[in-house]
């Protein structure tokens, strides 16, 4: 059988442990060119297989798992490098305790592909490699460790193959077959004669995205709503929150005459619990009259009726607030809150973390925005959390809102990875999306995640009217849920199984050569069996 092996310069490079590190780190990197705002996001089926063909030339298992955890943490802080001015060091703390997480899956990549696999452990490496990766998706997922920024099923938001298989099984069945993908590759390139599951394995990836693509149900139009996007733009200094809101009034005043059915503003819009301040909710009410249309806005403030800060998106008619009030459930670590903060209190010391923790929401709630629309509301990077807008459609909503602000991260990538994961709910859920924000990127997706008119860039502050499609109907995704994470799983149990019965059956050294008690010599040396 014949492999491709590292020999020659690159072999002496990866000799050095701390050189090994740092080519699996920036292995581990490499994605992050396929996410907004590269977006090269036809390199997400080959991305992957640098560092898969590293791990599995590993000379141990412990050394692939150093190598997954090197490329964990590379993948970690190039996704997340915009935080670096926020948390400084801490970020590259975070990053390799994260980092951690893909240890198993280095090992998985040289437990199947290591030395000269047979074709057997190939094809079994097109679906363990992809389901361990399903595994660190998820476990990164729980809010407390950063949430699920960075899927890698996400790079593929504005592909519309992959839009369709989100609406089969999540952004988890576009990032288990991108994975595939990889691994096939890897494959190809480095055991030559098992082509044969590799290709097999292309071309089942091929026909899941063709069945999907014909046969998967798509939400049937329902019409079209007229949803209006308020940006003001970065307003900084002091009495920030009172400029921020007549710049906001002056804007929304723009849209009378042009019949918006409801109008969005961004997270944090309002710096004032409308409880304590009663002229705000009365200038809100005039507004609303005004533009002939209920507002959303975002109260970020210390609430009059209970303790503790929150963030919470209000919705405003014409009399004032409806009682339609939806309070943030998952707070951003280190942003809004500090986790542990007992022990990781310092983290306030060295960044700008929070200087205290801001209160959780215990449901979320679907508002009557009026005329018979219902609208599913979401804080910031909530709408990175694929179950909480298939929760929000399956209670009804034929609207979903994300109020975002993104403004401390203004000239990085962070703006427009977060603008384009509304791509993915909208597709998932089969509900148009609207993703506004204080400073930008603002955008829209219809039902199936395609962008409905053009991104509201960093550099705007403007109110712009989109029509926005509607739909009816389920998609297999809100109907079955995260059916591929738990195939994932059960395939990690299955190996996990075949493994534990592999070492039980494994000749012991008890059975392979008996214990006898040595004889002796005249002169009393022992004299061992076999010599």
């Amino acid at each position: 059988m014949r492999t491709t092996g590292i020999t020659g310069t690159t072999g002496r490079l990866l000799a050095s442990p701390w050189r090994r590190s740092a080519v699996a780190a920036a292995a581990g990197a490499l994605p992050t060119l396929a996410f907004p705002a590269p977006s090269l996001w036809w390199l997400a089926p080959v991305v992957l297989v640098p560092w898969i063909l590293l791990a599995r030339t590993a000379p141990t298992g412990r050394r692939a798992a150093c190598d997954g955890w090197c490329g964990g943490l590379g993948f970690m802080l190039a996704v997340h490098h915009w935080l670096l001015p926020s948390l400084n060091v801490f970020t590259v703390v975070l990053a390799a305790l994260l980092g951690v997480l893909w240890a198993p899956w280095g090992w998985l990549v040289r437990r199947f592909l290591g030395g000269s696999p047979s074709p057997g452990r190939c094809a079994a490496a097109l679906v363990v490699l992809p389901s361990g990766w399903l595994a660190v998706e998820l476990v990164r997922s729980w809010q407390g460790l950063g949430g699920p920024w960075g899927m890698l099923g996400a790079t593929q938001w504005q592909v519309a193959p992959a839009l369709r298989l989100a609406s089969v099984g999540g952004v988890w069945l576009v990032s288990f077959l991108l994975v595939a993908v990889n691994v096939a590759v890897a494959v190809l390139d480095a055991v030559r004669s098992a082509r044969l599951p590799a290709v097999a394995g292309l071309a089942a990836t091929a026909a899941a995205a063709s069945a999907a693509w014909t046969w998967a149900p798509r939400p049937a139009p329902a019409g079209q709503v007229r949803i209006a996007v308020v940006q003001p733009g970065v307003v900084a200094g002091a009495d920030s929150a009172e400029h921020r809101f007549a710049l906001q009034e002056r804007l929304t005043r723009r849209l009378a005459g042009r019949h918006p059915d409801l109008v969005v503003w961004g997270e944090s819009s309002v710096g004032h619990d409308l409880g304590d301040r009663p002229d705000l909710a009365r200038r809100l009410a005039a507004l609303s009259r005004a533009v002939g249309a209920d507002l959303l806005v975002n109260v970020d403030a210390r609430r009059s009726d209970r303790p503790g800060i929150y963030k919470s998106s209000v919705l405003i008619g014409p009399d004032g607030p409806t009682g339609d009030r939806y309070d943030k459930m998952r707070l951003v670590p280190f942003g809004e809150y500090i986790p542990a903060r007992s022990l990781l209190g310092w983290a306030t010391a060295v960044g700008k973390a929070a200087g205290e923790d801001r209160r959780r929401g215990t449901h979320q709630v679907v508002m009557d925005a009026g005329r018979g629309l219902r609208i599913g509301p979401m804080v910031c990077f909530e709408s990175a959390f694929p179950d909480m807008s298939r929760h929000l459609a399956r209670d009804g909503a034929q609207v979903l809102l994300a109020q975002s602000s993104t403004s401390t991260f203004q000239h990085s990538w962070a703006p427009a990875q977060h603008a384009s994961l509304a791509a993915l709910r909208a597709a998932e859920t089969g509900r148009p999306m609207v993703h506004a924000t204080l400073t930008g990127v603002s955008a829209v997706y219809g039902p199936d995640g395609e962008r409905v008119g053009s991104w509201i860039g960093t550099d705007a502050h403007t109110a712009r009217v989109f029509d926005v499609p509607l739909a009816h109907g389920s998609t297999l995704y809100v109907r079955l849920g995260d059916w591929a994470v738990h195939a994932a799983l059960l395939v990690l149990g299955l190996t996990c199984a075949v493994e534990a019965l592999r070492v039980l059956r494994r000749p012991g050294r008890s059975a392979a050569a008996p214990r006898v008690p040595p004889a002796r010599t005249a002169h009393g040396s022992p004299v061992r069996p076999g010599r």
